[in-house]
Formats: C-alpha cells, structure tokens, sequence
C-alpha cells in the first residue's frame, strides 16, 4: 500500500507529466501559426497537357488557405478535381515549405455522341472539355447507350485489333438500345454486327468478316457499302447503306 507522501509525490509527477504535454502542444499550435511556416511554393510534379498553369492557381487562391500545417489540402484537391481535364488529383506537404501536387489528366481515345461533343477516356469515362491541343490522330465517334460506355470502348479496342489484319480502321462505332453494334470502317464501309451472343461472339464475327474481307471487295464487282455478319454462319452484301434498323431481324 502506498503511504500518504508517496501518493502525493505520484499525482504531482502525474500532474507534472500533463502540464508537460499541454505546453508542448501549446507551443506546436503557436509554432504553426508563425509566418515562418508559410507556404512559399505549390510544386507540379506531372506533366501537363491539357490542364493550364491558370486553372491551377485559380484553384489554389480560392482554396488552398493557411500554412503548411493549417493548409486543408482536401479542400484543394477536390477543387482541381473540378476542373475538365482532371481526372484524378493527390495533393501532399512537402517539407518544409512547398505542396506537391500530381494530376492525372483524362486520355481521350473518343468522341462520344458526336463529333466535336462531349469525350470518352481510356477508362471508358465520358467526360466533357475542350481539346486544346489535336491528338495526334483523328478520334473515332462513340455513341450509345451512357451506361454501356466501357463495353463499347473494349468492343471498339477489340475491333482496332482484328482490323489491323487487313489494313483498316475503325471510325465509329453505334450500340442501339436493344445493344446491337454497327462499326463503321475508314473507308466508308459500315459492318452490321449485332448483339453479343454465347453462340456467335462479335470477335467471332469480327474474325469472320476480316477472314473474307479481301474477297468482299471483287465479289459484288464493286466494293460493298454495307456488310452483314449478324447471320449465324455467313453475311450479306449490300451496295447501298438503307437506315440502321436497331439491330432488329436478325441476331
């Protein structure tokens, strides 16, 4: 048991320890205030685009307040989160005066909708901005249903794929309600795929169409507007591109 004495030896030690502790902290909050801690630089460690130095400061003066321990850098990153490039931001202190900022800037592979209007990235993301710097080739056009955005983007990487094999490109590509594809080829010719099915897959479609696809340009004696691969086990040729039909008829 302790005796008297030694218990109040014991509470002041106690009581010793949390004054200790409370002027620490005192001295930290104060320390933080001190102009000393400013911060004196926002360092941009990506390398930008699209994104302008301007946009960023407009961010950073309405947003980033305090110093470099006071400073809500979450406030600031969301902020640049807003803007139309930016796809993704991460903001951190560098010590002992400057904040690091990284962006990842949206990689557009597409118009969607329509040429000119509102873009898909490589995440099959649509997102809207205007392109400031032309890409180094023209964009295909995307459009569809909103929700079925990424499985066009893989449905139109696949096609870019097959099509390679015999010199072509994709330009478009069209996903009607009822999700049947239409693709449509950088020479004009349109490609009438259908629905995705267990039993004849669009790659097994794409596949079949590059396979005869140097024969389709002597069969009909000129070079088919329009080729239907939505037939089990063959297609059709036509001369003439009539309205899409929404994938109805055949599968």
């Amino acid at each position: 048991m302790w005796n008297r004495p030694q218990l109040m030896e014991e509470v002041a030690d106690l009581l010793f320890t949390a004054g200790v502790a409370a002027l620490l902290m005192m001295a930290a909050i104060v320390a933080a205030r001190l102009p000393l801690f400013r911060i004196r630089e926002v360092v941009v460690v990506s390398e930008l685009r699209e994104v302008r130095r301007g946009e960023i400061e407009r961010a950073l003066a309405a947003n980033l307040r305090g110093n470099f321990f006071s400073a809500r850098l979450e406030t600031f990153r969301k902020s640049l989160e807003q803007l139309p490039w930016v796809r993704r931001a991460e903001v951190r202190r560098r010590w002992p005066a400057s904040i690091e900022v990284r962006i990842e800037e949206h990689q557009p592979v597409a118009f969607w909708g329509r040429p000119g209007g509102r873009l898909l990235n490589s995440h099959g993301e649509i997102f809207l901005a205007g392109i400031s710097v032309p890409p180094p080739e023209t964009l295909p056009v995307l459009a569809g249903p909103t929700g079925f955005a990424p499985e066009m983007l893989a449905y139109y990487r696949q096609a870019a794929e097959l099509l390679k094999t015999i010199g072509r490109k994709p330009r478009a590509l069209n996903v009607s309600p009822r999700l049947a594809l239409q693709l449509k080829l950088d020479d004009g010719m349109i490609v009438e795929l259908g629905r995705q099915q267990a039993k004849a897959t669009i790659r097994e479609r794409l596949e079949r169409f590059t396979g005869f696809y140097p024969w389709m340009l002597t069969a009909a004696g000129q070079r088919p507007e329009v080729v239907d691969m939505r037939y089990p086990n063959g297609f059709a040729l036509r001369t003439g591109a009539p309205p899409r039909d929404e994938g109805k008829g055949q599968p």
